[in-house]
């Protein structure tokens, strides 16, 4: 019993520290982009497209083979009928069973069959440039998530930290304006602090738990309310890639982005359709062949014996009946299109459009991918100036807030005013903050566009 009890003991230790390591559970950024690569909807849709293709594909290899159909029947005629074999109509019941094969294949049919195949492993390509693209923008925007959980966490730990501080000032204040050193309106100022800052630390609370809410949907995760990620200081350091010239982004863009691919990919797709389409101004030529056989089952009077007994023709043995009314038929068929009601012209005409309508994607891709990696070159110079400008202004505002604290601890300073200074520091750090992790996220984008990967695996 005793034995009994500890080994329950020990499980349920083990189940709790399982449980609480699993709650316990930093996600890292790694850990987040591979999770969501593996789980996310929008992907394992596209993986589906892809299969959907694959399949397309042995469609196309099909269409060379030939096809074989089997078909056999058998059936009873009760009464006057048509005896199949003999051709002559008598009264009697019969079975008769039947037995074909046949079999057809393209031999030319402008070589549509052919273009299928082709345009069948385009499209493999581009289901896989799709599935590429995807898994690109699910990066970044879990790589966005991520930061954006990252400044909710040091932002919420510097008003924290702010909270702490004007609690002790308030306590501090309490004690001068007892002893009658300070003004009883400096107190009520300092509460008045105290007050917005548990509602900044509020705000912020909400700000980290919707940050986080919103990463782990996109992971697909259900148990959202554990979820935490991996406390990691990523620093704003220069980038290699942002010493490049602009038009060298540009041009590796255009070799490394699956978009460029992807319109190129549909621009040969539909000229494989126009190709198809032609195909069937040609002739086609099929071959086809055939074999037959019957049975009958059917006793006969032929006449009667000495005793008035019916005289029974048997049939002949299965096998005998198959071997005799065996047959063959082959043969080529040839079809030369002369007139369709236009169907074949409309068709060709009709994928024209549509591929001059892919050339003309092709073309705004290239305008789009010129223009986004400007735009994200442009926004990471931008935010770079703004995280410089901040960090100068949160250096300035520490100074000026390290004074006002010595003003303040002498009396040569109002409590309205130090609650100005103190303010105007706090917003600096948050501004730091932000210019920080905007500036690492666009630089990312500039480099992701470069080629780049937004998790390196070492």
């Amino acid at each position: 019993m005793k034995n009994t009890c500890f080994i329950l003991a020990m499980l349920l230790f083990l189940f709790l520290g399982i449980n609480a390591q699993a709650q316990n559970k930093k996600w890292t950024l790694q850990e987040c982009v591979d999770y969501a690569l593996k789980n996310n909807i929008s992907i394992k849709q596209t993986e589906l497209d892809a299969e959907t293709t694959a399949i397309g594909r042995t469609a196309a290899i099909g269409s060379f083979l030939p096809s074989i159909n089997a078909n056999a029947s058998h059936s009873w005629n009760i009464g006057l009928n048509q005896n199949i074999t003999t051709g002559l109509l008598e009264n009697q019941t019969t079975q008769f069973t039947s037995a074909g094969l046949n079999s057809n294949i393209t031999i030319y049919n402008g070589l549509q069959n052919q273009n299928r195949l082709r345009k069948a492993n385009l499209s493999i390509i581009a289901s896989q440039y799709q599935l590429t693209k995807i898994k690109d923008d699910i990066s970044l925007n879990v790589a966005n998530a991520y930061l954006q959980i990252l400044f909710n966490k040091e932002n919420l730990k510097v008003q924290n930290e702010q909270l702490t501080y004007d609690e002790k000032q308030q306590k501090r204040s309490e004690e001068l304006v007892a002893s009658g050193v300070v003004a009883r309106g400096d107190l009520l100022d300092v509460k008045a602090t105290v007050a917005a800052d548990k509602q900044k630390v509020i705000a912020a609370e909400n700000n980290l738990f919707i940050s986080k809410l919103s990463l782990a949907q996109l992971l697909q995760l259900e148990d959202f309310q554990t979820f935490d990620i991996a406390d990691v200081d990523y620093e704003a350091k220069p980038s290699a890639t942002m010493l490049q010239k602009p038009d060298d982004i540009v041009e590796k863009a255009k070799q490394e982005r699956v978009e460029l691919k992807i319109a190129r990919a549909n621009l040969e797709l539909a000229e494989k359709d126009v190709t198809i389409a032609k195909g069937a101004y040609q002739p086609s030529l099929t071959g086809f062949y055939s074999f037959s056989s019957r049975v009958s089952y059917a006793d006969r009077i032929v006449g009667i014996d000495g005793s008035g007994n019916p005289i029974l023709s048997r049939p002949l043995p299965f096998f005998d009946q198959f071997s005799n009314n065996k047959g063959h038929n082959f043969g080529v068929q040839l079809n030369v299109p002369i007139l369709n009601g236009f169907s074949a012209k409309n068709n060709v005409a009709r994928y024209k459009i549509a591929l001059e309508r892919s050339k003309t994607n092709e073309k705004q891709a290239i305008l789009d991918l010129e223009r986004n990696v400007y735009t994200a070159i442009t926004n990471a110079k931008v935010a770079l100036n703004a995280y410089e400008a901040a960090t100068v202004a949160f250096e300035a505002r520490k100074e000026a807030f390290n004074y006002a604290k010595e003003k303040f601890a002498v009396g040569m300073m109002n409590s309205f005013d130090f609650t100005q200074s103190q303010t105007l520091y706090v917003n600096s750090q948050s501004e730091v903050l932000r210019t920080k992790y905007d500036y690492i996220f666009k630089v990312k984008i500039v480099e992701f566009y470069f080629g780049i990967p937004i998790i390196e695996n070492k």
